[in-house]
């Protein structure tokens, strides 16, 4: 594929992906959590209720995000959006390093009021601040344009 046929994913675009993974995540860590805790869990007042919860919470989200950011180049959020994460230099797979790196600069784009993410809707390249330091970008293939003809009175259209 080559840049022609692709651009930054953006803002939106990346919200409705985060959006379609924390549902799937919340469909596997909820019923984990209600088995082990049952109710209680979702109205207690610590943090973290026990070990199995610290893994299920915060340890396995981190693990599957991360491996399906090697392995797929996306999580299943970004796949529904055909996009994916690249090297912001070379736009080849970013390097496993890169991945984990950019996991964890997630938390430097959460702590301002979540500014590293709201970035993304005026940087050029759409990049949030845990792209920047990870030197990646998210990338999409372009949608085909859309041509509108006109034919005995009524429109029609072809993609392409």
């Amino acid at each position: 594929m080559n840049e022609i046929e692709l651009e930054y994913a953006g803002f939106w675009v990346r919200t409705g992906a985060f959006v379609i993974d924390s549902i799937l995540l919340g469909l596997i860590m909820a019923p984990l959590l209600l088995y082990i805790y049952g109710w209680q869990y979702f109205f207690a007042k610590s943090p973290i209720a026990g070990p199995a919860d610290f893994l299920i919470t915060w340890i396995f989200p981190a693990v599957a995000t991360v491996l399906f950011w090697i392995n797929k180049q996306a999580t299943p959020g970004k796949m529904a959006f055909s996009a994916r994460i690249v090297d912001a230099i070379s736009g080849e797979a970013a390097s496993t390093g890169q991945m984990i790196g950019r996991y964890f600069a997630y938390l430097i784009s959460f702590i301002p009021l979540g500014l590293g993410f709201f970035w993304i809707a005026i940087d050029r390249r759409k990049q949030g601040w845990h792209d920047k330091l990870a030197g990646t970008v998210v990338v999409r293939k372009k949608p085909a344009p859309v041509k509108f003809v006109k034919a005995t009175g009524q429109e029609q259209y072809e993609v392409g």
